[in-house]
């Protein structure tokens, strides 16, 4: 066994030995021990990393589109911003497969590499003389694509840990992604000081500034995790117990090792974790797009206002995520992974009924002067624009309020300040125990089996997840208002807690289905 010296991520693996009992007797070295948990850790650094790559350009894309290429419009942007997700669901069963037959190295190194190379071409993307919005197209694409590998570091880390270990591991790696997109925007606003000329490299032709510096500091954060995962990364596997267990990607055999248990995986089980995932990241995606249009609609904030509070708000939900996935690591062991799960859905219902209009005050309407009776026909698209024009320009006559080509804005009252407030710290609750949850309680019903293919696939539902959940939210909240969009994400929750329900009794650990392990 291991060193005693441990955090709380690291129990030792065979804490409830039975004297006497032959399935407890494989001992773990000290050397092993320690080379696991530093090849988990590189992999955090990894999931870290990936999360950045997606956000630390999301506020600074619209304008660099507009400077690059004069053509780009509403729908391409969403385009652009929907891309990574796309690559990302596409190659996360992939990598995944690939994962399964070969060292978990190979599949990590090239989805790198790929991002590596697309941060390169997202900087370079001004340099063609036309079609500047199809390469950055491409370059979000692949970036997204590289950002497949998160399903081979699920399925690395969730091979590498007992059952003991596996939900404080999988919340930390979800802490670490949240970490991430926390602080992508930080590190764009700090690369805001450049300003947007900066300073060109004649030479090769690269201008560093506010909008290629990040992508430029993503590509050498990526050189320099491919030599952490070349150097310290190793291959690692164990059983649902904690012992060593024989793995095509070993080098050499171990006598200590032993056979991976053999049984069928609850397909059932598989199937319905994967619809409770995509539920569960459909609804959050939605939220985050809908906070600032609704905030600008309910309470008249400006385009600043909306960047600037919004921001605010946002970045302490993913304090507050991280404050949550720590602690779901201590209350998990009191009260179970399926409860938590239950727990987290009910909080998140509880959210967006707090989030429908009540009472007979209502938003400040937009354009009050108009006096023309047809309704202007606006995309959303177009809204959204406007969070993302420069703060150079003049907005001393700027309309604030709920625009009145969304008709709801007439009839249906205003959500209070305390009511957004109160619903976005409950969801802020909600949604980290039941993403966490979703992860761990998928990979112990998969059990010790290679699982790159079956974590590509609930990667992959999530990328599906976060595509749909903005066009969902965005058709309903702006032709019918937030009573019929929030009414029906609350019945989506309930439907989700129904399916929950029905296989509640499923959602056990692949050894404990088996009879090997006590529950």
């Amino acid at each position: 066994m291991a060193s005693l010296g441990v955090d709380s991520e690291q129990e030792p693996l065979l804490g409830d030995r039975t004297p006497g009992s032959r399935e407890w007797d494989i001992i773990e070295t000290e050397e092993h021990y320690k080379s696991r948990w530093r090849s988990i850790r590189v992999l955090y650094l990894t999931m870290f990393l990936s999360s950045v790559g997606f956000s630390i350009v999301i506020m600074s894309i619209w304008p660099y589109l507009q400077k690059i290429d004069q053509t780009a419009d509403a729908s391409f942007l969403g385009w652009v911003i929907a891309s990574f997700s796309l690559g990302q669901m596409v190659a996360s069963p992939i990598f995944g497969l690939w994962s399964n037959y070969r060292p978990r190295k190979e599949p990590l190194i090239v989805s790198i590499f790929i991002s590596v190379a697309a941060n390169c071409l997202y900087a370079y993307v001004h340099v063609p003389a036309s079609h500047n919005k199809y390469y950055m197209l491409a370059a979000r694409g692949l970036v997204g694509f590289g950002a497949g590998n998160v399903a081979v570091i699920r399925s690395y880390i969730a091979g590498a840990t007992s059952l003991q270990e596996r939900t404080s591991s999988m919340a930390n790696t979800s802490a670490c992604q949240a970490l991430g997109f926390i602080l992508g925007p930080v590190f764009q606003t700090c690369f805001a000081l450049i300003g947007e000329k900066g300073v060109t490299w004649d030479v090769i032709k690269l201008q560093i500034n506010m909008y290629t510096a990040p992508v430029l500091l993503g590509a050498f954060l990526g050189i320099l995790n491919i030599i952490l995962i070349l150097t310290i990364l190793r291959e690692h596997r164990v059983d649902d117990s904690g012992r060593q267990c024989k793995n095509i990607n070993f080098e050499e055999a171990n006598t200590d090792e032993v056979q991976v248990p053999q049984g069928n995986i609850d397909q059932v089980a598989v199937v319905a974790t994967n619809v409770l995932f995509f539920v569960i990241l459909f609804i959050f995606a939605l939220f985050e797009t809908i906070v600032t249009p609704l905030t600008m609609d309910m309470y008249a904030w400006t385009r600043e206002q909306a960047v600037l509070y919004d921001g605010i708000i946002l970045a302490a939900l993913g304090v507050e995520a991280v404050v949550i996935f720590m602690g779901i690591k201590l209350l998990s062991k009191k009260i179970g992974e399926r409860a938590l799960l239950l727990g987290g859905l009910i909080i998140i219902w509880v959210g967006f009924f707090v989030l429908l209009p009540w009472g007979n005050q209502f938003p400040k309407i937009q354009w009050e002067d108009l006096h023309n009776n047809s309704i202007p026909n606006t995309t959303f698209g177009e809204v959204i624009i406007t969070l993302w024009k420069s703060p150079r320009e003049d907005h001393s006559e700027e309309p604030t309020g709920c625009p009145v080509e969304q008709a709801w804005c007439l009839y249906t009252p205003v959500i209070h300040l305390a009511q957004f407030l109160l619903s976005a710290v409950l969801v802020g609750i909600g949604y980290p125990s039941c993403n966490v949850m979703s992860y761990t309680l998928y990979s112990k019903i998969l059990g010790p089996n290679p699982q790159g293919v079956y974590m590509g696939w609930l990667t992959a539902s999530g990328s599906a997840a976060r595509i749909l959940g903005p066009v969902f939210i965005s058709q309903v909240y702006t032709a019918w208002g937030p009573r019929w969009a929030f009414s029906l994400v609350c019945g989506m929750v309930v439907l989700t807690i129904t399916l929950l329900g029905a296989v509640y009794r499923r959602l056990v650990a692949f050894s404990v289905r088996h009879g090997r392990i006590q529950e």
